[in-house]
């Protein structure tokens, strides 16, 4: 097993526990706003740290599990840190502190005395809990433990401020995690009476003396629960109708990390316990039904948020269809292309939000001239905009070109369907962000339909905007520091992938060929790669 001694027993629980003792510290402070953003900011700064460090652990040393509690596997609660996980951590940590610093300095710009962030702050950080616990976990229990902790979380956070809008949303979204958790709870079950075991890596070892079709049954009750949580189609009716009615901060880490959560837990089951392709193809052609039906749904929209949201799902696609290829060149693709979606998807979420505040609205309908308004606003826009359409150099024409080179190397006829289906997808996404550029930043707001028409105070926590003519404004076009600075910061985070697309891509690879080498991950976790080949016990 290779585990780096002084470090990793200390190092691997630490993304699950800093985030639960600064949540904790937050509710001691619940009457000191201030107080609680310095502890929110620096908990999750020690997150980012710690996440970097077993990264470069991971890639220097490969796979490692700690026991907790020096309990055996599969006795005991397993901790497992590779390439995969690893990258995962480090992303979603960045993106966490970014949204966190957003959100300080929103309360900063607004005040203290009606927004909720008593129950904001700690629950974003259990939330940050509950995202590192599922990307640790060493069996499906935990994994499903993790899901819960951050779906339980979520449902707060959705809710905040508690308006009509977002309250039906948090219904709607509280029923379809419920029902993919059971489905998953369901998939459980049916593991645990087949194998007598949840560890992944006695699964993997295990999974080959089960009958084809039990497996086979098996995959596809977990590939629905995680595909709904994964917002893959046609199990994505759910997403465009949940995010956009929560505030910015809260919308922007539900599209950047939430989803790709799900996206993780396909690939891990996929690779390790169903690596013999058996639904290959019904992941390609989700993977091109997602792409093609988000991103029409897309250009449908006339609201930002809505529409940021349909491309979210189109752009899980991607992933998908990277997935599906199982072979080591889509894998890397696929993992690149979620490192490079979360940053992206984030950063144009906090950017709608600076929209909003900017403008007073993120409808098309209103929104014109903020290029000459705010020629910032108008850079953070277009940067991860233009990423996002695959325009080269950026990080998201690299992910897509990588995607679709396995896509050809794969050589099939579905597999040279979906490289069309990427590149009309890419095609028309980069429409999307053009028309969007067009309309609010281009032409003059006097020529938009509802142009007079605005909110007359900026969002909060707490929705309670009313129309009013846009020359009422009582805080017209003024964006808090904090908040600039923090998209910015998430915008230069997503350049650095594209000017370290190089190394990036190695490490992918790396984590590619470990996920298409289950012995790799067995032997970290068992401590021999033919691990423990007997049935239920």
């Amino acid at each position: 097993m290779n585990l780096s001694p002084g470090l990793l027993p200390i190092l691997a629980p630490l993304p699950v526990l800093v985030p639960l003792l600064g949540a904790a510290a937050t509710l001691v402070f619940g009457r000191r706003p201030r107080i609680q953003s310095v502890v929110i900011v620096g908990a999750l700064t020690a997150v980012v740290v710690i996440c970097g460090l077993l990264l470069y652990l991971a890639d220097r040393d490969g796979t490692t599990a700690l026991q907790v509690g020096n309990w055996a596997a599969p006795i005991g609660i397993t901790l497992v840190v590779d390439r995969l996980s690893a990258a995962m951590l480090l992303v979603s940590s960045i993106v966490l502190l970014s949204v966190a610093l957003y959100g300080a300095g929103q309360n900063i710009r607004d005040g203290d005395e009606r927004q909720p962030t008593s129950i904001y702050r700690p629950t974003y950080l259990v939330l940050t809990a509950g995202v590192s616990a599922a990307f640790l976990a060493g069996d499906l229990f935990n994994l499903f433990v993790g899901f819960e902790i951050l779906l339980a979380a979520s449902f707060v956070l959705l809710t905040v401020g508690a308006t009509t809008e977002r309250i039906r949303a948090g219904v709607a979204y509280v029923m379809v995690s419920m029902v993919s958790s059971l489905i998953f709870l369901t998939g459980i079950g049916l593991t645990y009476a087949a194998t007598g075991t949840l560890n992944l890596a006695q699964l993997a070892v295990r999974f080959g003396a089960v009958p084809d079709g039990t497996r086979t049954a098996i995959f596809a009750v977990l590939l629905v629960a995680f595909g709904i949580k994964a917002a893959v189609f046609p199990l994505s009716n759910w997403l465009p109708d949940s995010y956009p009615t929560a505030p910015a901060p809260v919308t922007a880490v539900f599209a950047g990390l939430l989803t790709k959560v799900g996206v993780y837990a396909i690939i891990r089951t996929h690779s390790l316990l169903f690596p013999d392709g058996g639904f290959d193809s019904v992941l390609l052609v989700c993977g091109l039904l997602t792409m093609l039906v988000g991103i029409l749904g897309a250009i449908a929209q006339s609201d930002i948020r809505r529409l940021l949201s349909f491309t979210l799902v189109s752009h899980i696609g991607y992933m998908v269809f990277g997935v599906g290829l199982a072979t080591a060149s889509g894998l890397a693709g696929a993992v690149f292309y979620v490192a490079h979606h979360i940053l992206v998807q984030t950063a144009l979420f906090l950017v709608a939000g600076l929209i909003e505040r900017q403008a007073g609205s993120t409808s098309l309908r209103r929104l014109g001239g903020l290029a000459a308004a705010s020629p910032l606003l108008a850079v953070l826009f277009l940067i991860p905009a233009l990423n996002l359409g695959g325009i080269p150099p950026f990080s998201g024409f690299i992910g897509k070109v990588a995607l679709l080179q396995a896509g050809a190397e794969r050589g099939s006829a579905l597999a040279w369907v979906l490289v069309g289906g990427a590149v009309l997808t890419s095609l028309l996404t980069l429409y999307t962000v053009a028309r969007v550029w067009s309309k609010a930043f281009w032409r003059p707001r006097a020529d938009a339909p509802e142009g007079h028409l605005t909110a007359a105070k900026p969002p909060t926590l707490i929705e309670d905007a009313t129309d009013v003519h846009y020359d009422e404004r009582t805080d017209p076009g003024r964006m808090p520091p904090l908040m600039v600075l923090s998209t910015a910061a998430l915008v230069t985070v997503g350049l650095c992938l594209t000017v370290l697309a190089g190394p990036i891509l190695t490490i992918a690879d790396r984590a590619a060929a470990d996920l298409r080498d289950p012995g790799v991950y067995i032997g970290a976790v068992l401590g021999d790669p033919r691990g423990d080949a007997g049935g239920p016990r």
